[in-house]
């Protein structure tokens, strides 16, 4: 088991849930069952972050380009999501947990929203850690919205031209009131961003993994929070800077 330093864990951690159908297939089973075996990765990884003391953890949970898959794949996701916040909602206030979610919302089956919604009103007090679904989720569309926005109130005066800037833009993402990812995990071997928080990666962290989503536990967590806890984020200093020689 990985040891880790209690006093330098990342505040946020976002992860790119990669590997399920791969899985499935080394298992001779159909894609179906890899997402099944998917949802008890992500059931021991939040309870593995809630009991480290992470602040926020999200997860790429439905792309926009998902809705592309196959009916029948694309149903079965809205299922498992379904049932998995209703399974979980009484967990999470317990453990105090809250559920927030970033995306395309409206673009969800009706009552696989509605579900939604009704976990993130009856977690809205929980103080200890944010669990952040993205769904129906892309990083450019994000960041046309967040434009679009912009132009919005610049045009009803809410805000002016020279207000715009490195401050103000983070508002109007999705991820408004967050901070950026501090370790950013991809399972499954890709070496590819897939369109998730582009804006908000820009000095994050990136830990790549072969093992594939529905392997990945509490044991392949501490390693990738290890192997953050052993670089040096400069931001773009120097070392002498960082560590004020």
């Amino acid at each position: 088991m990985e040891e880790i330093d209690k006093e330098k864990l990342p505040r946020h951690i976002a992860v790119i849930m990669d590997g399920n159908g791969r899985w499935a297939k080394k298992k001779n089973r159909n894609r179906i069952s890899g997402h099944i075996k998917g949802v008890d990765a992500v059931r021991e990884v939040v309870t593995s972050c809630r009991e480290l003391g992470i602040g926020v953890l999200t997860l790429y949970a439905f792309s926009m380009e998902n809705w592309q898959r196959p009916k029948e794949e694309v149903a079965a996701l809205m299922g498992l999501l379904k049932e998995y916040l209703v399974k979980e909602c009484g967990e999470m206030v317990k453990n105090h947990i809250r559920l927030c979610a970033i995306g395309r919302l409206e673009d969800l089956p009706a009552d696989v929203r509605a579900t939604l919604e009704e976990t993130i009103k009856k977690t809205e007090k929980c103080d200890g850690m944010i669990l952040n679904l993205a769904l129906s989720y892309g990083g450019r569309s994000e960041i046309l919205h967040a434009v679009r926005e912009i132009i919005s109130d610049l045009r009803k005066g809410k805000i002016r031209e020279e207000e715009i800037d490195l401050s103000s833009f983070p508002q109007y993402l999705w991820t408004k009131g967050l901070p950026d990812p501090d370790l950013l995990i991809r399972t499954s071997g890709e070496s590819r961003i897939s369109n998730f928080l582009l804006y908000q990666i820009a000095y994050t962290e990136l830990y790549l993994t072969e093992t594939l989503w529905p392997d990945f536990n509490r044991e392949e967590l501490l390693k990738a929070i290890a192997d953050y806890q052993s670089r040096e984020r400069r931001f773009g200093l120097t070392s002498e800077q960082i560590n004020g020689l």
